[in-house]
């Protein structure tokens, strides 16, 4: 995976702005902490949040209508200004409230990074295991920082100030820009309907429409949901933990969420195993099941060590939900509105971790710091159990067919497809036996498939002569689809034929989002119709 330059770019960047985001909230919430109390941390929390809910289907939405690498370099940039911004007002001494208007701003400065960035991992990388890989890397990168970044900033706010936290977080963000500029985004294909949107929202819907419509898409959405409800409570309850239950100071917030992410360490020896492996529906289930049962032990037996060795387990579980989740979106949901899904799926996730951090304080006076940990621990599991037939059912049926996927790779058209593409793509093919003689397409006749020769050999015609024959790994059907006119050629099958069928709007939204693979298509039909005179399919 580090052998391709824009993944491994990618990476550098994404470790960069995960250790100067993490010293910076760690070194936040403390803030907030020392000035107004614990309700302070839930609703700064609430506010950053609930703002970057809101934005970030609109982030979604440009970073499919806008250049990608573009949009992480503009959000990293005006991110690590607010962070500047918010070390300044602190120097300054003004009130609070300034520095809690600029943690809005960053937070919705980096919502607009994430979709882009999860979109423009498929794009970049060249097989599935490279895909898989690059998110167990990205999420060991998230792991070192979730450890490197709040042990940074517990380590600055011990020998120095707040200020200070927030200029080295400022400038870790600031690297990002130049990193991720050396990215070559090659270019994407507008299609038809994105041409005759009339306003900036109008294809903004699509994400929403697409995780409602896929029963798959919903009930892992609705997982991942929980999960963070309950994970927005935690990171309430750990400033709570360190600063009254284990009275371990400020700098043992930092301390506490490091400890979390030496587990993120351990967990990426378990999410390696998922490269290669296809069904990642019951992994998430699993992750979520062992997320909550270290917090509930937590709650029963709160002592240093049982929360720093039990945080560690926590941590190993995230990564695993997160490198399940990643992946199984990124191979789902087609390229051209991967963006808008992170989006959406970012916009529900952010309010509900806003929703946990209102609830953690409320909960915390009713019945305890015990007694909250014990409930949110419990739950997942609860939910996970629940879950587990469906999510072993989705994970039984996720085997990409592999001969399938071979013709297509295969394939000049398309060859250039990211991965998760081909195996949309090859999912979508419909296999057709044909016998000899018996006609496939007639000249004259609509368009609607594509047709890839998986066995046989088949003979095309143009106004009765003879333009070539056809066999395995060949396709035909393009030119119809393409021009929008009738078939162009008669093709039959000269022996018993094996064909996988591609209908019209499979093939026309592969090649919209992918300008290459369109070019390829646009070559292919040039060709035939300079040699077949007029034109065959």
């Amino acid at each position: 995976m580090y052998g391709n330059p824009g993944l491994r770019r990618l990476q550098i960047a994404w470790a960069c702005a995960t250790v100067g985001g993490w010293a910076y909230v760690v070194s936040l919430a403390v803030f907030a902490f020392r000035e107004d109390g614990a309700y302070a941390v839930g609703a700064l929390a609430v506010a950053r949040w609930i703002v970057s809910g809101a934005a970030a289907p609109i982030a979604g939405i440009v970073g499919d209508r806008y250049p990608r690498v573009r949009v992480l370099i503009v959000s990293s940039t005006v991110r690590a200004a607010a962070i500047s911004g918010a070390g300044l007002a602190v120097l300054a001494d003004t009130s609070p409230f300034v520095v809690y208007a600029l943690a809005v701003t960053a937070a919705v400065a980096g919502t607009v990074f994430g979709p882009s960035e999860g979109a423009l991992i498929p794009v970049l990388a060249r097989s599935p295991l490279e895909l898989t890989a690059a998110n167990v890397s990205a999420s060991t990168i998230e792991s070192v920082g979730t450890f490197v970044g709040p042990a940074l900033g517990g380590f600055l706010l011990a020998a120095t100030s707040t200020e200070v936290v927030f200029f080295t977080a400022a400038g870790l963000v600031a690297s990002t820009t130049l990193i991720v500029a050396g990215i070559r985004e090659g270019p994407r294909a507008i299609s038809e309907e994105e041409e005759e949107e009339s306003g900036f929202f109008a294809g903004g819907t699509a994400g929403f429409r697409l995780l409602l419509t896929d029963p798959r898409l919903r009930l892992i959405t609705g997982l991942l949901i929980a999960y963070t409800l309950l994970d927005g409570a935690l990171d309430v309850l750990i400033v709570v933990l360190a600063l009254e239950t284990l009275d371990l100071g400020e700098a043992g917030v930092g301390f506490l969420n490091s400890t979390a992410g030496i587990g993120g360490l351990l967990g990426i020896v378990v999410a390696a195993g998922l490269v290669g492996r296809k069904g990642l529906a019951s992994p998430i289930g699993a992750g979520m099941a062992f997320w909550g049962v270290p917090i509930l032990l937590i709650g029963l037996w709160p002592s240093k060590a049982s929360a720093l060795a039990l945080l560690v387990a926590v941590g190993a579980a995230t990564t695993l939900v997160g490198v399940a989740g990643d992946t199984l979106l990124q191979r789902a949901v087609p390229g051209d509105v991967l963006a808008r899904v992170y989006g959406v799926l970012d916009s529900l996730m952010l309010v509900a971790i806003a929703i946990g951090a209102a609830i953690a304080p409320i909960l915390v006076d009713l019945i305890g710091t015990r007694g909250t940990l014990v409930a949110v621990g419990a739950s997942l599991p609860v939910l996970a159990a629940l879950s587990w037939p469906r999510l072993r059912a989705i994970d039984a049926a996720a085997e990409a067919p592999t001969e399938q996927l071979k013709l297509l790779s295969e394939h000049p058209i398309f060859a250039p497809l990211p991965p998760p593409r081909l195996e949309q793509l090859a999912a979508s093919l419909v296999e057709r036996q044909v016998s000899a003689g018996e006609t496939i397409v007639r000249q004259g006749a609509p368009g609607d498939d594509f047709y890839l020769v998986r066995a046989g050999l088949v003979r095309v015609t143009v106004d009765g002569a003879a333009a070539g024959e056809l066999g395995p790994g060949e396709g035909f059907g393009e030119i119809a689809l393409l021009r929008d006119v009738p078939r162009t050629a008669t093709v039959e099958a000269v022996e018993d034929t094996t064909l996988y069928a591609l209908d019209r709007d499979e093939f026309m939204s592969a090649l919209a989002g992918h300008a290459e693979s369109a070019a390829a298509a646009e070559g292919v039909a040039g060709r035939r119709l300079a040699a077949y005179r007029p034109a065959t399919v």
